[in-house]
């Protein structure tokens, strides 16, 4: 018995050994060709396109093919122990036994891979939106502009209030990204089609009372309940519809996709991710009798410390509560790592499908992939448009649209624009955008001047 469990161990191992063992060379000589074929084509796949496999697994279609694959690798590996006892057969059900031990850790691992593989399959198909039927990577864009929401739909409010409103402006082939974030209180926004120009001619007023003073984070859920502001859309798509145009033309971008995260969905996505290491330059109060506090330094904050960090305006404002939202967001995409992924992926799969909404289809992720890759690691720039360089009262539109402009281009251009004339011109001051630096909590926002009088900051300064 002893004999054939280490033979049947061995052909595990090396396929074809009990083949060898039993005078069938041919048969044995077969498995163990199929079985290096396996692992070179593994390893010659695997570590060429080793930057590409990511992208493949957000694809329907090679996620099908990988469990179709893992499946075949599991019944032929069974298939070759099971045959290769039966060769050296002399036990008895101990020896079975052992067999069907054997079998289960060749097949656990693979039917681990093959859940993993189902998980991230339902993750792409719940949480994205149906192919846009475009081949070229984001539809022939040079840059692309992602919208990100923070909602809250607290139990003191009716809806969904976008609290936290970004756009993150990517530059599709070097990877550099910007960050423009909006007040969640600018007042009489400009509407961006006609039939919403038409209801709000003065720009955006909501009903004027205590309940809808018409600020800009009330956009999304006013959509969603007046369905004759954005003709012709679906209901779920209205807000988000509505506050792109409106916010893409408040900036001057064209924004293409969005994504939306509920705050207690972020607490949870936080926690499956084990924390989130961040810079907290002073300590913060939160809760509704202050009774929480985190304390100054480095800290790895848990999912409701998270959410606090990003939430709370206690000895604080909404400015300086947005600077520290981006400081989260910066945190986030430079400390997930492939183990983090692997390890934690049901618990982040499932936070992920809780959490956040969005419409980038689903043939565009592999090119998401790709620029995520690109820009981990590498600094992220930011304009805040806060007091004082804008009166969130009276906001100056065409300033705004021009710091974007500013911010988007390219070295040479700045070059050319700051090259000083044969006589210059007589400066005229204006205000500086606030720098996203998480200050002492009630701390008055300066100017938020960065050295050399630039309004774009460094988030990797900044949040260091």
């Amino acid at each position: 018995m002893k004999r054939t469990l280490l033979i049947t161990l061995a052909a595990a191992v090396v396929w074809g050994t009990a083949h060898f063992r039993t005078g069938r060379r041919i048969a044995g000589a077969l498995l163990l060709a199929l079985e290096l074929m396996f692992l070179v084509g593994a390893v010659l796949l695997a570590w060429p396109l080793r930057e590409e496999l990511a992208s493949w697994l957000v694809q329907p279609f090679w996620l099908d093919a990988a469990t179709a694959a893992l499946i075949f690798l599991g019944m032929v590996w069974c298939a070759v122990i099971i045959r290769s006892y039966q060769l050296v057969a002399e036990g008895n059900g101990v020896a079975v036994a052992g067999v069907v031990v054997l079998c289960a850790l060749v097949v656990a691992p693979l039917a681990y891979g093959v859940e993993l593989v189902r998980v991230s399959k339902n993750l792409v198909t719940d949480v994205f939106a149906e192919e846009d039927g475009n081949d070229a990577p984001f539809g022939g864009r040079d840059r692309l502009n992602v919208l990100l929401l923070g909602a809250d739909a607290g139990p003191n409010r009716v809806g969904v209030r976008t609290d936290s409103m970004t756009v993150a402006s990517i530059d599709v082939r070097r990877g550099e990204t910007t960050l423009f974030s909006l007040p969640r209180n600018l007042e009489k926004v400009p509407m961006p089609t006609a039939v919403s120009r038409e209801a709000f001619p003065d720009g955006f007023a909501g009903t004027g009372d205590a309940t809808t003073p018409g600020l800009l984070n009330e956009v999304f859920q006013w959509a969603e309940e007046h369905p004759e502001i954005v003709p012709g859309v679906a209901k779920g798509d209205r807000g988000p519809t509505l506050l792109k145009q409106t916010v893409g033309g408040i900036l001057g971008l064209t924004v293409d996709y969005y994504v939306m995260v509920d705050m207690k969905g972020f607490a949870e996505l936080v926690d499956a991710v084990g924390g989130i290491r961040i810079n907290v330059t002073e300590e913060l109060v939160y809760g509704r009798q202050s009774e929480g506090r985190i304390p100054a330094g480095l800290r790895t904050l848990t999912g409701e410390q998270a959410l606090w960090f990003g939430r709370t305006r206690t000895n604080s404002d909404d400015y300086h509560r947005m600077s520290r939202q981006k400081c989260l967001l910066y945190a986030l995409s430079q400390q997930a790592d492939p183990g983090t992924l692997l390890t934690r992926f049901h618990g982040i799969a499932s936070a992920t499908k809780r959490a956040v909404s969005t419409d980038l289809p689903q043939n565009v992720l592999p090119e998401v992939i790709d620029l995520s890759r690109r820009f981990k690691g590498s600094d992220i720039k930011s304009v805040q448009f806060v007091p004082p360089l804008i009166s969130t009262a009276n906001p100056d539109w065409e300033l705004i649209r021009s710091k974007v402009v500013t911010a988007l281009a390219t070295p040479a251009a700045k070059a050319k624009a700051t090259r000083p004339a044969s006589v210059p011109p007589t400066p005229v001051a204006r205000p500086a955008a606030a720098v996203a630096t998480p200050t002492a909590p009630g701390a008055t926002p300066t100017d938020g001047t960065t050295p050399g009088g630039e309004d774009t900051e460094s988030l990797a300064k900044t949040c260091a």
